[in-house]
């Protein structure tokens, strides 16, 4: 037997079945769908739109400034496809560790520039030389840097399990000057990864 009550008499216990069910909390019925969608109503487009367009771009501005730390940090979930894994980690912390001839590219080219433009012809010359030294000097390193990185994930993650690419990124990350490098160095020099 169900007790009706008319539409003038409000009883604070009704009240309180009647949120406890709109909430959905353990106990209560369940809420009618009609209930749950008058609940849900929103209007498509809201009133004020100048107020929605700023408050979407700052959720935008804000989310994007979050993946940009948290890349910078090298959280998995914010890093590019190409960066992410425990291999890739590896070998980020392995280059990170050393300090190589390769990541002096960019100044070094700045000085041979700069030396180009001096009036003197040997000055011109010899900096062509070591320009050319310098790339042999590099592409030999990042080779050897290469192999070390296979070795090692290959005693770390198995021979069969080694990720094909990983000589690449090493190489890659290895001509970036440290300053420069996305994700962030998370090693110091010399604290080389186990």
């Amino acid at each position: 037997m169900t007790k009706k009550t008319s539409p003038e008499s409000s009883d604070p216990i009704d009240d309180a079945v009647d949120s406890a069910t709109l909430e959905g909390k353990k106990g209560a019925p369940t809420p009618k769908r009609s209930a749950r969608v008058a609940a849900n109503k929103r209007p498509l487009v809201p009133n004020d739109r100048k107020e929605a367009k700023q408050r979407a771009r700052t959720q935008l501005a804000e989310q994007r400034e979050r993946a940009r730390v948290g890349m910078a940090n090298g959280e998995e979930r914010y890093l590019p496809e190409r960066d992410r894994g425990p291999q890739k980690r590896f070998v980020r912390d392995f280059v990170d560790a050393r300090t190589s001839v390769s990541e002096f590219m960019l100044p070094f080219m700045f000085l041979v520039i700069i030396a180009t433009f001096m009036p003197v012809p040997e000055i011109q010359v010899y900096g062509m030389f070591a320009l050319w030294a310098f790339f042999i000097i590099m592409v030999l390193e990042c080779i050897w840097i290469g192999f070390r990185v296979r070795k090692q994930l290959a005693q770390k993650f198995g021979d069969t399990r080694v990720e094909r690419g990983v000589r690449w990124y090493a190489a890659m990350r290895t001509i970036q000057m440290r300053k420069l490098r996305l994700p962030k160095p998370q090693v110091a020099r010399g604290e080389y990864p186990h």
